[in-house]
């Protein structure tokens, strides 16, 4: 399968405008926003879990990043509630469920393959700092490595930050609404952004909290390489 699966286009997608698709197990339903393979694929989705539903035990051999939008996720090391951002690195294993069900952002085979670095971190509960040269702008740091940096932005109302996205960029508004160049990203908007091209972004009135990811498509070639030797 494949959607969105030109890294060099940008892709927007207002995630709830995509159908939901049915996973292989009950009661867990799919948004696809990207993908790159079958039942293994270098993929971003939305996963909606129905109350009582779980997953098998399973080992992420490519690695699992996500967040919890709605809901609290559960696993054998614990519960996640709303705000909750995970990475179970390559070769990490659990048993997922949801007892009173869930909405989760994840994306799977986009780790390097030595990582071995569990993260596991309450977003609303940590301190943000200004980014200096854009006044109303904040950030929180999640995780850099020697590929990609992740971190929460921050945005007073109508705050402005203009970037170039060297190894190319993604984007998930977690809250309020942002435009990015003619664009308007409301709640749960999601866009990709290829290597070279800038960012440009502006809050609305409410300000706005992203989640952003930069630099990891430069690996992405290496990252389908790999599913497809899986």
């Amino acid at each position: 399968m494949k959607v969105a699966a030109e890294f060099n286009n940008r892709e927007i997608v207002h995630t709830n405008t995509v159908p939901w698709v049915p996973s292989p197990m009950p009661g867990v339903d799919r948004r696809i926003l990207d993908r790159v393979g079958g039942e293994v694929a270098r993929a971003t989705s939305i996963v909606r879990y129905a109350p009582g539903s779980n997953f098998s035990p399973h080992v992420h051999t490519g690695g699992e990043e996500f967040i919890v939008l709605e809901g609290i996720f559960q696993d054998e090391h614990g519960d996640f509630p709303v705000g909750s951002y995970i990475r179970n690195p390559p070769q990490s294993s659990h048993t997922p469920r949801s007892d009173n069900g869930c909405i989760i952002l994840v994306k799977l085979w986009q780790f390097q393959p030595e990582d071995r670095t569990h993260v596991r971190l309450q977003m609303n509960a940590m301190a943000k700092v200004a980014i200096p040269n854009a006044t109303g702008v904040y950030t929180t740091p999640l995780f850099k490595d020697h590929i990609e940096e992740v971190s929460l932005l921050h945005f007073d109302a109508y705050a402005e930050l203009e970037f170039k996205a060297g190894g190319g960029a993604e984007l998930f508004v977690l809250a309020g609404d942002i435009t990015e160049q003619q664009d308007q990203l409301g709640l749960h908007s999601w866009a990709r952004i290829p290597i070279g091209q800038k960012l440009k972004l502006k809050a609305g009135k409410e300000g706005a909290k992203i989640w952003l990811k930069t630099g990891h498509l430069s690996d992405v070639e290496k990252q389908i390489k790999r599913v497809e030797n899986a």
